[in-house]
């Protein structure tokens, strides 16, 4: 589910945070599927339970959970209001394709990528877009191995 690297530079609930988004966003935490209580995963992964809290409010604060008081959180059903975090993928997307044009790619090339990295929903079996539809450069979500080393 969610592997820490305590030789990580970026803090414990960073890593939570950016994992369980992970697992929201590919689809292996189903829209409107129930997380683990704070305490529960705190325990699977031995960390504090505040560790926990604050990657789920900041997950909530992101808009990838919704929390019931009194049943727990869920996973926020995708296409949600704008948040800070659509706001910050934006401004990182206009700033690489600024440079992906600069460094040459054609706004065809552009366009065809993202139409491919669209078809892909991130649901349980679903294939993932490659290099074949993507372009020569790399897969468009290269698999990482545990440290951040990409495989």
């Amino acid at each position: 589910m969610i592997s820490l690297n305590y030789r990580d530079a970026r803090p414990i609930y960073e890593q939570v945070r950016d994992g369980l988004r992970h697992l929201v966003i590919t689809g292996a935490i189903a829209e409107g599927e129930k997380l683990p209580s704070v305490r529960t995963l705190a325990a699977s992964l031995a960390i504090n339970p505040n560790t926990i809290q604050r990657a789920y409010g900041a997950l909530e604060k992101e808009g990838y959970l919704t929390s019931e008081p009194g049943r727990g959180a869920f996973a926020a059903k995708g296409g949600g209001e704008v948040t800070a975090r659509r706001g910050e993928l934006l401004r990182q997307f206009d700033a690489s394709v600024r440079e992906l044009l600069f460094l040459g790619m054609t706004t065809g090339e552009l366009e065809r990528r993202v139409k491919t990295a669209g078809k892909w929903n991130g649901a349980p079996g679903a294939s993932r877009p490659t290099e074949a539809a993507a372009g020569p450069e790399e897969e468009i979500w290269p698999e990482v191995k545990e440290g951040g080393d990409r495989v």
